[in-house]
């Protein structure tokens, strides 16, 4: 089976990992079938032996690894995969040309928000989906669209995903049921990676923000969840009300285009 990679327009070799996982994906955009991640072919390097006293440099063929966490995860190989191969051809929201005055890359990203947030939709399955406009005012709050690295230590990436998140993406103290995100800090400082992270960690917020609130979260709450803002306006205490109005600010003008 021949794989176009839609962003480079190079078919790949024959790739029999797809057509042995083929009917055992969580996901169509998945390479590899559950419990299993995708691992790029890569250079290794074997010890010495008696047959090669010096070693030998040779390279690791891709293949698919089992999940030492028994759970579903991407590894940052499959999501750079995912993102290269689907997003190009996908349309639809965000919206774009509405925050170009006022951000310069504000649509920069729209393909890997628009594929991201319909695969975790795809995924989850909720009767109330995630819009990826409420994605794109949420960046526009926490980086502006910046990927540079901010001032602020243990913070990273367009979607501002804190040390401790990213800890928790990867699995600790079992936070996820399900679906980890498990990469490295310099990968998740990674566009897509960055995004494929926080749209998940935004399905975890839904939950948390539920149980906060007794009832199903909206997806505004949600977003006060993530910004650690819904637990201090419950409890009222002291919080600073200017990102809350910010984000509506960008999604109402996103909505209305």
């Amino acid at each position: 089976m021949e794989i176009k990679d839609q962003a480079t327009g190079v078919e790949a070799e024959t790739d029999k990992i797809c057509i042995e996982d083929k009917d055992k994906k969580v996901h169509p955009w998945r390479r590899c079938g559950k419990g299993k991640h995708f691992v790029k072919a890569h250079p290794v390097h074997k010890p010495p032996s008696k047959k090669n006293p010096e070693g030998k440099n040779t390279t690791c063929h891709k293949y698919c690894a089992k999940n030492p966490s028994g759970k579903e995860e991407l590894s940052f190989d499959e999501i750079k995969y995912i993102s290269a191969t689907y997003f190009i051809s996908l349309s639809g929201l965000p919206t774009a040309g509405v925050l170009t005055e006022e951000f310069k890359d504000a649509d920069k990203y729209d393909a890997e928000i628009r594929g991201w947030t319909q695969y975790w939709n795809d995924i989850f399955k909720l009767d109330d989906p995630l819009d990826p406009n409420v994605v794109k005012a949420l960046i526009a709050t926490e980086s502006s669209f910046d990927t540079k690295p901010k001032k602020y230590a243990h913070v990273y990436g367009l979607m501002q995903i804190i040390g401790k998140t990213h800890q928790y993406l990867r699995d600790a103290k079992n936070e996820l049921s399900d679906y980890l995100i498990r990469v490295s800090i310099s990968e998740l400082l990674d566009a897509s990676c960055n995004i494929c992270a926080g749209v998940r960690w935004l399905f975890r917020k839904k939950e948390t923000a539920a149980r906060v609130l007794k009832r199903e979260a909206t997806w505004e709450e949600v977003v006060e969840d993530y910004k650690a803002i819904l637990m201090k306006r419950i409890h009222k205490e002291p919080y600073n009300p200017k990102p809350m109005e910010h984000f509506r600010k960008y999604y109402k003008r996103l909505r209305e285009g």
